[in-house]
C-alpha cells in the first residue's frame, strides 16, 4: 500500500507496524527513534500503519523526542519503585532543569534508596522490555481498580466520556501517561537518580546534547518557589486535577478560587514590604517568560508600593532600541530584536543614572514602523517618593543596568511554575499552562489563531531559553502568577479554538496533545473569576485595563 514517509511517497506491506516498517532506519539512526508523527499525530512506534498515512519518525534530538523519553524514564522508575516498594507510594512533583523531582509518602530517602532504585531502574532498561499500550472498556477498568485498590489512571476513568481506557503495560506493571511512551524500555540510555532536599530527582538528558546529561545547576529559590505552592496547594487539598474537579462538583470551587487569589495578593504585599524595607532601593526591575502576568503584576505591585508609601514610575526598555540598520541578526540573517543588543544600552543606562541622581530625561518613543527612536517632547524626572519599575525579558541580566549599582536595584522573576498534577505520575508543564493562556489572550485580544499562536510558539521559547531562564536564580525573589484553577477558566475559549485544528495541520500533534490534557478540567465560570486576578489579563474584563 502508499504511503508519505518524510514527505515523500512510498510503498510497504499491509499489516506493519511503524517500528516493523522503519526497522533498518530505527536501529540505524544516531539517536534514538522513540515515536512517530502519524498523519499529523504524536504515536507510538507499535502503531499498525493504514493506507495512505503520513509518517515522520521522532528522535530524543527533538523536543517532542526528548518528552517521549522523559516520560519513558518516569514510566519505568515508576515500576522500579513499585517492584521495590509495593506498599509505598510516590508523586512526581515537578519539574527541575533537566530533572523530575519526586518525593515519597512514607519512605525517608536514603543512600541506600537511591542506590537500590538505580540498579533496578538499570535493570529494567537492560531487559529492554516491551510496553504495551493496552485498550479496556470502562467495566473491565472498574474490574481492574477494585481488585487492585490502586488509583493510577483514575481520572481518565472518571472522565465518563472515555468509553476506552488506555493503560501502558510492561511486565505486570500498568501505569497510565498523558502522552506517548516509547515501546521498549531500553531507549533509555542515559539517566541518574540523586537525592535532593527531601526527596529525589530522576535526572536525563536535553535533546540539544540527547546522549549526555548536563551537569545539574543548582535552582534554589526556584525550588523553593516551586515547594512553597506545592505545599500550600496539598494543604487546600486541590495538588491534583481530580481533587480540583472534586472541588468544583462540591460547589467549593469559590472558595479555593478567593484562597488562590488571596495567596497571590499577600505574596505581592510581601514583595512591596520587602522593596519599601530596602531603603537603596531606586529601581524595580521584573523579568519573566511569555504570558507570566507581567503586566498586571506590575500593576498590583504598583498599588502594593503605594501603600509603603512609594509611587511607582514606569519606563519601558521597547523604547530604547537601537536603530534598525544597527539591530543584530540572527543566524538566519534575520533581525533578532531579542537578543540584548538589540538595547541602545549606552542611551539607557545614561538615562537611568541621570534619573537616580534626581535630574530630567527626555524620554523617547521607539516608532517600530521606521526603525527609529523620537524624541516628542515627554519628560522625566523622579520625585523623592518615587520608584522606577521596568519590565522587560532582559531584566534580569546586570548588563542591561551595567551603570546601576546592586543595591540600588530589586530584582523580580515571575513565572507561571504550575504545580497542578493530573495524578501522581503525570504533571502539567509550566510551559503548557502559559501556551493555554497565550492561547487565549492572541485570539481575544490580537487576532492570532490558534494554529498561528501554536506555530510561533517555539521561537518564544527559544528567547527565553537564551535571555531569561539562565538568570532567573539573579532574582531577589521569585513570583508564582500560577493559579490552581485557571485551566478550568481558561478551557471554555481554548477548547473550541484547538478544536478547529484538523490533521492537514503540522500543529494538528500540539493542539490534540493540550486537548487531551484540558478536557478533564470540568469549566469554571468566567465570573468566577475576580476582576484584579492575573487570569483577567488572558480572560479580559479585568480591573486594569490592558488591552
Amino acid at each position: 500500500m502508499e504511503i508519505r514517509y518524510n514527505e515523500k511517497k512510498t510503498n510497504i506491506e499491509k499489516g506493519l507496524t511503524v517500528s516493523e516498517a522503519f526497522k533498518d532506519e530505527i536501529e540505524n539512526s544516531k539517536y534514538e527513534i522513540v515515536g512517530c508523527l502519524y498523519n499529523n499525530e504524536y504515536m507510538n512506534l507499535e502503531t499498525e500503519i493504514q493506507e495512505g498515512a503520513r509518517i515522520k519518525l521522532i528522535d530524543i534530538s527533538s523536543k517532542e523526542g526528548m518528552k517521549i523519553y522523559r516520560r519513558t524514564l518516569v514510566y519505568i522508575m515508576g515500576k522500579a519503585f513499585e517492584s521495590l516498594y509495593p506498599k509505598e507510594k510516590i508523586t512526581v512533583e515537578y519539574q527541575l532543569g533537566n530533572a523530575m523531582f519526586c518525593r515519597c509518602d512514607n519512605l525517608k530517602i536514603t543512600d541506600d534508596f537511591i542506590e537500590k532504585m538505580r540498579e533496578k531502574i538499570q535493570e529494567i532498561i537492560d531487559k529492554n522490555l516491551k510496553i504495551r499500550k493496552v485498550e479496556m472498556t470502562r467495566q473491565e477498568a472498574q474490574k481492574l481498580y477494585e481488585e487492585t485498590n490502586t488509583s493510577k489512571g483514575r481520572l481518565q476513568f472518571d472522565f465518563e466520556e472515555n468509553k476506552i481506557i488506555y493503560m501502558y503495560y510492561c511486565e505486570k506493571y500498568y501505569n497510565y501517561c498523558f502522552g506517548v511512551l516509547a515501546n521498549k524500555t531500553g531507549v533509555i540510555k542515559k539517566f541518574d537518580i540523586v537525592k535532593y532536599g527531601d526527596g529525589f530527582l530522576v535526572r536525563y538528558p536535553v535533546s540539544k546534547n540527547p546522549t549526555e546529561i548536563p551537569k545539574f545547576v543548582e535552582t534554589k529559590k526556584l525550588s523553593w518557589a516551586l515547594d512553597e505552592f506545592e505545599k500550600i496547594h496539598t494543604v487546600l487539598n486541590v495538588n491534583t486535577v481530580y481533587k480540583l474537579n472534586k472541588a468544583i462538583e462540591e460547589d467549593k470551587i469559590k472558595q479555593i478560587i478567593l484562597l488562590a487569589e488571596a495567596l497571590h495578593e499577600k505574596k505581592i504585599a510581601n514583595i512591596a514590604d520587602e522593596v519599601s524595607k530596602r531603603k537603596n532601593v531606586k529601581m524595580i526591575l521584573i523579568a519573566g517568560p511569555s504570558s507570566s502576568g507581567k503586566t498586571t503584576f506590575a500593576q498590583r505591585l504598583g498599588i502594593q508600593l503605594r501603600l509603603n508609601g512609594l509611587k511607582p514610575v514606569t519606563i519601558s526598555v521597547d523604547n530604547y532600541f537601537v536603530e534598525r540598520q544597527e539591530t543584530p541578526r540572527d543566524e538566519n540573517g534575520e533581525y533578532d530584536f531579542e537578543c540584548i543588543e538589540a538595547i541602545d544600552l549606552k542611551l539607557f543606562n545614561e538615562h537611568l543614572v541621570k534619573l537616580l541622581n534626581g535630574e530630567e530625561i527626555e524620554v523617547p518613543e521607539f516608532d517600530f514602523h521606521e526603525g527609529t527612536k523620537r524624541y516628542n517632547g515627554k519628560k522625566l524626572k523622579l520625585a523623592d517618593d518615587e520608584i522606577l519599575v521596568i519590565e522587560g525579558i532582559h531584566c534580569l541580566n546586570d548588563k542591561l543596568t551595567s551603570q546601576i549599582s546592586k543595591e540600588q536595584k530589586y530584582k523580580i522573576y515571575i513565572s507561571a511554575l504550575t504545580v497542578l498534577n493530573m495524578d501522581r505520575y503525570n504533571r502539567i508543564s509550566t510551559t503548557d499552562t502559559r501556551l493555554v493562556r497565550r492561547i487565549v489572550r492572541d485570539y481575544q485580544f490580537r487576532g492570532y489563531s490558534a494554529v498561528h499562536t501554536l506555530d510561533t510558539w517555539y521561537k518564544v521559547n527559544r528567547g527565553e531559553e537564551k535571555n531569561i531562564f539562565p538568570f532567573q536564580e539573579e532574582a531577589d525573589t521569585i513570583f508564582n502568577t500560577s493559579l490552581i484553577y485557571e485551566l478550568g477558566a481558561l478551557k471554555k475559549i481554548a477548547m473550541p479554538l484547538l478544536k478547529e485544528i484538523d490533521n492537514t495541520y503540522k500543529e494538528y500533534a500540539e493542539a490534540q496533545r493540550l486537548i487531551n490534557i484540558l478536557k478533564y478540567f470540568k469549566d469554571i465560570p468566567s465570573e468566577y473569576v475576580p476582576n484584579n486576578s492575573l487570569i483577567k489579563e488572558f480572560l479580559g474584563g479585568g480591573t486594569f485595563d490592558l488591552h
